[in-house]
């Protein structure tokens, strides 16, 4: 990884975005208002209605009603998200892709900061950045880049699925659409981990950028979020995540050889924190079940990789850690990790 200087667009690349909404009309308006608030790119926007109960449809017609830059495809019966999707970012046409759920919203100018770093790295075909939540009102921040993160072909992946971690929340995102053209689609099998594999799968085989400031977008918090109601639960998260990793080692992208080293590394990793998630509910006094639910699959998982006993060193600090009586190191190490990803994205 090599931090930049960022530089301003030279050109004027246009930018394509996705609003897929279900029953979020009234985070419709102001969702669309943010992608549109750009400056020095063309945007064009297509609302993607899956069959909305609520007034999202009449609301969608209405935005596109008064401007031009917005048009609007809706589905008669439920399609799903992966579906809705993958339809909408079929049918778009910009030089740059974005996915923004109705209910999350772009900062000012995210699209003028992530094109710039593209145009001016041919190689990188993913570019994100940090999303704060928020409830009502996003906070206030400065957007302006401190600097950039770049990654050249390969390099970005290889310690995300060491760790088997997934840093990039989807409204940061945006996508050179050649790369997205590689890869295709997003993975219907993957109803929670489609977003990771597909950071993996460009990662792969294109660079990745990262625009470090205050926000590139902003992540809506409230009680009808999908991963807070349909698919809740870190055991769900693990088996996500190991299934993201089969079907990038089974089936990489075209051209990639992918090490074994990797995956071992990255199943050793996706096993330790099922120990610890074991220990944190023994801990916190939860369900039997649930502690064996995550001891079963930190053994099923380490059974697929060879060498695969972690160090006895590294047993005896989880288990330190996620003792009754270490809570303040324990948010120490959590505080740390986030300030490391808050700040570069890592």
């Amino acid at each position: 990884m090599r931090l930049r200087r960022p530089v301003g667009l030279t050109s004027r690349p246009r930018v394509s975005v996705v609003v897929p909404c279900y029953n979020y009309g009234r985070f419709l308006p102001e969702a669309v208002a943010s992608a549109l608030d750009q400056d020095h790119v063309d945007v064009d926007v297509l609302i993607v209605d899956d069959a909305s109960t609520d007034d999202s449809l009449a609301v969608a017609h209405r935005i596109a009603a008064a401007d031009a830059r917005v048009d609007v495809l809706a589905h008669e019966t439920n399609q799903g998200h992966i579906q809705t999707y993958n339809e909408g970012l079929g049918k778009v046409g910009g030089d740059y892709l974005v996915l923004l759920s109705a209910d999350d919203l772009l900062a000012p100018n995210a699209l003028t900061r992530a094109t710039a770093l593209m145009e001016a790295h041919p190689e990188v075909g993913l570019v994100y950045g940090h999303a704060p939540s928020f409830a009502d009102v996003p906070p206030d921040v400065d957007h302006r880049p401190r600097s950039w993160s770049v990654w050249g072909p390969g390099e970005w992946l290889a310690p995300r699925a060491r760790r088997s971690r997934n840093p990039i929340y989807t409204p940061t995102a945006v996508m050179r659409a050649a790369a997205w053209s590689e890869i295709g689609a997003y993975d219907a099998r993957l109803p929670l981990g489609a977003d990771m594999l597909l950071w993996y799968q460009a990662g792969a085989s294109w660079g990745v950028g990262r625009v470090n400031n205050g926000a590139q977008a902003f992540y809506r918090v409230h009680g009808a979020n999908m991963h807070l109601t349909r698919f809740a639960g870190m055991h769900r998260d693990l088996v996500e995540q190991r299934e993201v990793l089969r079907i990038l080692f089974d089936d990489p992208p075209r051209g990639v050889d992918l090490d074994s080293a990797l995956r071992d590394r990255a199943h050793r990793s996706l096993a330790r924190r099922a120990r610890r998630l074991a220990l944190a509910s023994r801990r916190d006094l939860a369900a039997p079940d649930q502690v064996d639910a995550f001891v079963r699959f930190a053994q099923e998982t380490e059974a697929t990789a060879t060498a695969a006993v972690p160090h006895r060193a590294a047993r005896l600090a989880d288990g330190l850690l996620e003792h009754r009586a270490a809570a303040f190191p324990r948010r120490v190490e959590e505080h740390l990790r986030w300030r490391v990803w808050r700040r570069y994205g890592l």
